[in-house]
């Protein structure tokens, strides 16, 4: 896991980004919000991407492997149809394009 200094950068960097995504949309919708409201929608995303890593390394882990790929994340979407097949046409086309390129050599 990441060391504390590095878990903070990582924390606040989330926070620079959720913030600008929120003056954004703010913006073009002519609301406000506090730094508060930023604040804790910006712990219910790291609290999200925590669980997500700790699923991620189960799933690859009663895999046998060490390391999470494209069949855990599509596991790990299995629940959400639309995402799951976002993830999965994304994943073919990747795939698809690789084997093109190793074609051509």
């Amino acid at each position: 896991m990441a060391g504390e200094s590095e878990q903070e950068q990582l924390k606040a960097a989330l926070w620079f980004a959720v913030g600008k995504m929120v003056d954004e949309e703010t913006l073009r919708r002519n609301r406000n919000v506090t730094p508060q409201f930023i604040g804790a929608l910006t712990e219910m995303v790291w609290a999200q991407i925590e669980n997500v890593a700790l699923d991620l390394e189960s799933f690859s882990r009663h895999a046998g492997r060490t390391t999470v790929n494209t069949e855990d994340v599509l596991l790990l979407a299995r629940r959400n149809q639309d995402l799951h097949a976002i993830i999965k046409d994304f994943v073919d086309k990747q795939k698809a394009a690789k084997a093109k390129g190793k074609s051509k050599r």
